[in-house]
């Protein structure tokens, strides 16, 4: 923005010299901050380290071309919305420079009340590629902002691994090239003698009260976590990444098998029902919770699907509970970790999930319920270590 001059050679010639700096900048490479510094320091000459909204939007309309269209999108609503007038540096270069920090998520809140243009639905145009991104952002974050935002910030690097190859290469890894089965019946003479299932005279193997997800007791036990963990874990990895799935995934598989060490005490417990179900309640809890921002087509006909699955599943590890056991006296295994499981959901996973420009150290409710899994897991690890001896149960023979 040139300053006020005396005459109009001397403009013109300031503004020769603006255009021949821009250029001189263009030329050698710079980091993204320095960037934005150089451009903020054109716009605040006395360096007092603030900008006027009105210089904001200028530089904005400016250097828009520089942007994502969506973002410039955000920040514009914001400089129309800023009650303060006025814009410091260090939040100028972390809008500019996509830093998730507060000025940003606050950019992001207030420009999502302005905004008016089409919602990323009515775009045409777009490619498979695109077309596919766009519905997994529909299909998981319910406010348009976030949603633009994902569609425009996801490069599907890295594509989302982890659910794939726990699904894929881990529960076939061991049946497959071990066994010579894909999967094993609980009828099945290697169904117990294998160093993966977790059972109660084995429970001091602490990796059992993980490893138990790679076997599963029949094909339609292991179908339909397969289906549940792609249709619903990939998504969710797409748009909330492998760190934070793969938590909510552990802590659901963790817990499941303390919850059957703790309620189900003589019982083993395979297959991946745990993790699964906490990825599953967590989504449907947060589709709950936001339905009127879900813009996602048959949400309701996807949910009714979603739970007579898990129904059924459930149903059916129930009974087979309960029905005689192929190996008496070792039960068949138990149905606890799916409890296990939407416990966990409903508690970390929809903190975890429930916005995707969140950061979880800024919620109260993450380290209460972080706080009330880690006493559960140290309750568990000591009932595991003293109530088998104390109570005198009679637990069935190691395989």
């Amino acid at each position: 923005e040139p300053h006020a001059s005396s005459s109009p050679a001397v403009a013109a010639n300031s503004e020769a010299e603006e255009i021949e700096v821009l250029d001189s900048e263009d030329v050698l490479p710079m980091a993204a901050e320095d960037h934005w510094k150089a451009l903020f320091d054109q716009f605040d000459p006395d360096n007092t380290g603030y900008i006027s909204t009105e210089k904001f939007r200028s530089l904005l309309q400016r250097h828009g071309s520089e942007l994502d269209p969506h973002k410039l999108e955000v920040l514009l609503a914001l400089a129309d919305s800023n009650s303060e007038g006025r814009i410091c540096y260090q939040d100028f270069v972390n809008l500019m420079s996509n830093k998730r920090s507060n000025s940003f998520r606050q950019a992001i809140l207030q420009g999502n009340r302005r905004l008016c243009s089409k919602a990323l639905l009515e775009e045409t145009g777009l490619s498979l590629s695109q077309r596919l991104i766009r519905h997994v952002a529909y299909e998981t974050l319910p406010r348009e902002i976030d949603r633009k935002w994902y569609y425009d910030s996801y490069t599907c690097c890295p594509p989302p691994w982890f659910m794939i190859t726990i699904t894929i290469v881990a529960f076939f890894l061991y049946n497959g090239v071990v066994l010579d089965r894909f999967v094993l019946q609980v009828s099945h003479p290697l169904y117990l003698k294998n160093a993966l299932l977790y059972h109660p005279q084995l429970r001091a193997q602490a990796w059992r009260y993980l490893t138990y997800i790679f076997m599963h007791a029949g094909i339609e036990h292991l179908g339909l976590n397969v289906v549940l963990q792609l249709l619903v874990g990939v998504p969710l990895e797409m748009v909330h990444g492998a760190a934070r799935i793969s938590f909510v995934y552990v802590a659901g598989v963790v817990a499941g098998s303390l919850a059957v060490s703790v309620a189900d005490m003589r019982a083993p417990v395979v297959g991946s029902s745990g993790g699964v179900y906490a990825l599953v309640s967590a989504h449907l809890a947060n589709i709950v919770m936001n339905w009127s921002g879900m813009k996602c087509q048959f949400k309701l006909l996807r949910m009714a699907v979603a739970l007579i699955c898990m129904s059924f599943e459930f149903g059916r590890a129930v009974w087979l509970r309960f029905h005689p056991s192929a190996y008496p006296p070792c039960p068949h295994p138990s149905f606890m970790a799916h409890l296990g499981g939407v416990m966990v959901g409903i508690t970390l996973g929809v903190i975890i999930l429930r916005n995707y420009e969140q950061r979880l150290q800024d919620q109260t409710l993450w380290w209460i319920f972080l706080s009330i899994y880690v006493i559960f897991v140290l309750f568990a690890i000591f009932w595991n270590i003293f109530a088998y001896s104390l109570l005198d149960l009679k637990l069935p023979p190691p395989p």
